[in-house]
């Protein structure tokens, strides 16, 4: 029962239940619960990042190798959450306008730093060095960020639900948000433990 893949797909399963009976919506009815479910998704993704950069940070200053090996570990559950996020704005779209609206600024920002995310996660296996991971993690969460900010919306409000004033709405979105921050950080926890188990056999080899 302390096994992160073991709680991870519980979390997921448990994900899937309360988006099914979440509460439908006047104008979009029932198609609301993917927004609800894409919403969570983003924002898991975007807390794993910003804390990747927390772990980059206390790393760096450290330079304690177990903050890096967090670091890592956060970054990389941010970019799989970010990437997997994609199909779920598609599948909002399709649901609640009837098609796709890829020319939204919001969808290009997440196909860019989708596609960074992946080559840097690439160059960072490459150097081998754990500092690298927490360097780079920094950097990319406060290039995301401002690039977030200052980027148009134009069919994507910038927060439909808390700015909705539905509070049953808001905390159904809440409990949703804390099921799906749940899966991340056992996911987190698996790609730690995979990196750190790695680490002490390469340690007791050499």
């Amino acid at each position: 029962m302390k096994s992160p893949l073991l709680w991870f797909v519980l979390n997921l399963l448990a994900i899937i239940a309360v988006t099914a009976i979440g509460p439908a919506e006047k104008s979009l009815g029932v198609n609301v619960r993917v927004v609800y479910l894409h919403g969570a998704w983003v924002w898991a993704a975007l807390i794993c990042i910003l804390a990747a950069a927390v772990a980059g940070i206390v790393g760096l200053i450290s330079r304690r190798k177990s903050a890096h090996y967090w670091s890592l570990a956060l970054g990389r559950t941010g970019l799989i959450f970010w990437i997997t996020y994609l199909p779920l704005s598609l599948w909002a779209m399709q649901t609640n306008w009837n098609g796709l609206f890829l020319s939204e600024p919001r969808w290009r920002v997440a196909i860019v730093f989708a596609i960074g995310g992946l080559v840097m996660q690439i160059g960072i296996t490459l150097l081998e060095n754990p500092a690298w991971a927490s360097a780079l993690n920094v950097v990319y969460t406060v290039i995301l960020t401002y690039v977030l900010r200052t980027t148009d919306q134009v069919m994507h409000p910038g927060s439909p639900i808390f700015g909705s004033g539905a509070w049953r709405i808001q905390a159904y979105f809440l409990i949703l948000l804390v099921l799906t921050l749940l899966a991340a950080w056992q996911l987190a926890r698996l790609l730690y433990g995979m990196k750190n188990a790695s680490r002490v056999q390469a340690t007791a080899i050499e």
